[in-house]
């Protein structure tokens, strides 16, 4: 993935002193090739040194535009001020205190601030952990626990984490579960609406009444609602490709929930903090799940989750029954403090609003520009383009997005894939991202989509 320096004379962030990926890059990856397992994937061949808001400087000095966002754990960007502040005061005073042994106000304060923020008025208490995964399995087993029931309903196309029962509870079986033998049971699997990918015969009311009306069949066909502890869902679908779902869909869910005893959880792991243009993706439906997970951008870069629920269903297991060594961290609920007044903040929320908007304009116009480019959708600034064989059988082209993204980086771009068919790349820029970044990045994005286009002679 080689490539001399971009010809671009009026690029203003990215730059390139050595040929992409540089010499120091090259040995540091070797090092990993070395020493990491084959199977732990790596997007680009971007080596960092240092990260500002959305500009990454390799360790050869060459800077990027960072439209990865760490998969959406960048929402505030990378090393802001009052996070980077916030944790080297804490640093100095103590680095870790574990919530088994011992009590620190931080991770008191932060749930607090988690109640305030969190959608619904009713009692809440927080569980606080590490990771996404960590988060969705502790969301899972407390409302086991509380329901005393053993199933969970889960949808086509999620991701929820890669521990055994996140895994199981994950969508996409090639790339994260094949291999991995038998998955945990009880798990009941229903098809999510993609309003892009409408069955031939549907118009997009009917197809959607369709999906709806097949959850009660579910509840017959597929496993009794009294046998039920918890429906789990993305409000927006991350790794199948930024599928929002639909308000009618979340009400029925909502309905089906409070009919049998259920527990809704609303996995916001990607789609909340403020990315999708309020803080809590559900926010834009009026949906009010029972728990909610959130990780990723609730760190700013940090290792932290939690799981924000009922007071009621939180309190239900025994003492001892939850817990772990690093949650409540205090370094790391310093960090969630500082971004949470960031992200919830007015104008922080319309900034996100107008990044969306204009990569979203972008994109529109690349739609009716280039034949391979089959759908752009989203929510705020959680941004995707699909690309496609051709727009009429809208069969993906995953070959295709490959080599857009390598065109893209070796150009200064940072990018991941998603998609259930690998095909879509998403955009999940810092959203402190300027203006003039944001559209130096989109113009890069372009010259690689022309590029692959041409050479298809499409």
């Amino acid at each position: 993935m080689e490539n001399n320096t971009m010809t671009a004379s009026a690029a203003k962030t990215i730059s390139f002193k050595t040929p992409f990926p540089g010499p120091k890059s090259k040995a540091i990856l070797e090092r990993r090739i070395a020493n990491m397992p084959a199977g732990a994937a790596r997007a680009t061949d971007v080596v960092v040194a240092s990260a500002r808001g959305a500009v990454v400087t390799d360790v050869d000095g060459n800077t990027f535009l960072d439209f990865a966002g760490g998969i959406g754990m960048l929402n505030v960007g990378s090393s802001p001020e009052n996070v980077v502040k916030a944790a080297k005061k804490q640093l100095d005073q103590f680095i870790h205190s574990c919530l088994i042994v011992s009590t620190n106000e931080p991770a008191v304060e932060l749930t607090e601030m988690l109640h305030r923020l969190t959608p619904g008025t009713f009692p809440k208490k927080t569980l606080l952990g590490n990771s996404g995964a960590e988060a969705v399995e502790n969301a899972v087993n407390i409302a086991k626990y509380y329901t005393q029931r053993p199933a969970v309903i889960v949808f086509e196309g999620a991701y929820h984490g890669r521990t055994h029962l996140t895994m199981s509870l994950t969508s996409k079986y090639n790339l994260f579960k094949k291999g991995y033998g038998s998955m945990v049971s009880d798990i009941y699997r229903l098809p999510a609406p993609n309003m892009y990918r409408i069955p031939e015969g549907f118009t997009a009311e009917q197809y959607l009444n369709y999906l709806i009306s097949n959850l009660e069949h579910a509840l017959t066909a597929q496993v009794d609602p009294s046998a039920v502890a918890a429906i789990l869902i993305e409000p927006v679908q991350g790794e199948a490709g930024f599928v929002p779902m639909p308000k009618a869909f979340l009400q029925k869910l909502r309905e089906i929930a409070d009919r049998h005893g259920i527990v809704l959880i609303f996995d916001e792991i990607q789609c909340g903090m403020g990315r999708t243009g309020k803080l809590f993706a559900c926010e834009h439906t009026g949906v009010i799940p029972d728990m909610i997970t959130t990780a990723k951008s609730l760190g700013a870069g940090f290792p932290i989750s939690a799981v924000t629920g009922r007071a009621e269903i939180m309190d239900a297991p025994h003492l001892g029954g939850v817990g772990g060594t690093y949650g409540g961290n205090p370094v790391a609920c310093v960090a969630a403090i500082e971004a949470l007044k960031t992200l919830s903040s007015p104008a922080f929320l319309e900034k996100t609003n107008q990044v969306g908007a204009k990569i979203v304009k972008i994109m529109t116009a690349w739609q009716k520009k280039y034949a391979c480019v089959g759908d752009v959708r989203g929510l705020g600034a959680m941004n995707l383009i699909e690309f496609v064989k051709d727009k009429k059988s809208k069969t993906p082209d995953a070959d295709f997005t490959i080599e857009v993204i390598k065109e893209a980086v070796a150009n200064g771009v940072m990018l991941i894939r998603a998609g259930l068919f690998s095909n879509c790349i998403r955009l999940l820029p810092p959203l402190v991202i300027t203006d003039a970044q944001l559209e130096e990045g989109m113009a890069v994005l372009e010259a690689a989509i022309a590029k692959a286009h041409q050479k298809r002679n499409l």
